[in-house]
């Protein structure tokens, strides 16, 4: 399948000072697209983006919480009148892989502060952003998930991270039937167990978890819809 490549396209990556986000800006700053780098601490995006920067790579780095709508309509009010257009979306900011409890003792602040980020953020970015990407010809939305969330899967662990997740992959499928008749294409991307400040070692490498969703973000416009996928290849809901 041809992909995408073109200089003009827009592009934001939430939560991208470090691990998978950075990398999946790197990646997609590489193809010619001008990215957004956001990130809670602007100061920490600044200097995430700073190497980059220094290679020549289009990439600017704005202040960015998805649990706050106040920051995401600033950066949409930005975006609208710096680039009037959104082309790409990678709701990647993602938080606590909570380990450590079980569905029959969880404690709901930690679940809640899962759901915040890892469900609500990312509805909220494709609320916000949607409206910009229609005025686009190519719109790609990646939900940046977990086979942990996968249903048939799943498994007794990180309760509030899977449901979550879960949840996420459920947004896709609703978004993207929503969309179908529009050239936005909305899927989930898995990158597998990456060896980052999340995954811990032992995973695999950056580089490849990021291809993973940057294959999503950079489908052509023939391309699948509301799917779940990794490495380009179809994972089970």
């Amino acid at each position: 399948m041809n992909q995408l490549e073109n200089i003009s396209f827009v592009a934001i990556v939430t939560g991208a000072n470090r691990g998978i986000g950075l990398e999946v800006t790197r990646q997609l700053a590489h193809k010619g697209m001008t990215v957004i780098l956001g990130a809670r601490d602007l100061e920490k995006g600044k200097a995430a983006a700073e190497t980059l920067l220094e290679s020549g790579l289009k990439i600017f780095p704005r202040k960015l919480d998805v649990t706050d709508q106040e920051s995401i309509n600033k950066l949409a009010a930005q975006v609208e009148e710096e680039f009037g257009r959104l082309n790409v979306l990678v709701n990647n900011a993602g938080i606590l892989y909570d380990t450590w409890q079980q569905a029959s003792n969880a404690n709901f602040d930690t679940v809640y502060e899962a759901f915040e980020t890892n469900i609500f953020g990312a509805w909220r970015m494709c609320k916000a952003f949607i409206p910009l990407m229609r005025r686009s010809k190519h719109g790609r939305i990646v939900n940046v998930s977990s086979e942990v969330g996968s249903l048939t899967s799943m498994g007794s662990s990180t309760p509030g991270y899977s449901v979550s997740k879960a949840a996420l992959n459920a947004l896709t499928r609703t978004l993207a039937t929503e969309l179908k008749d529009t050239s936005i294409l909305v899927n989930s991307a898995c990158p597998g167990w990456v060896a980052t400040e999340m995954g811990g070692a032992g995973g695999r490498p950056v580089e490849e978890g990021g291809a993973s969703v940057v294959w999503a973000a950079t489908l052509s416009d023939d391309g699948p819809t509301g799917g779940f996928f990794r490495d380009g290849m179809p994972l089970p809901w």
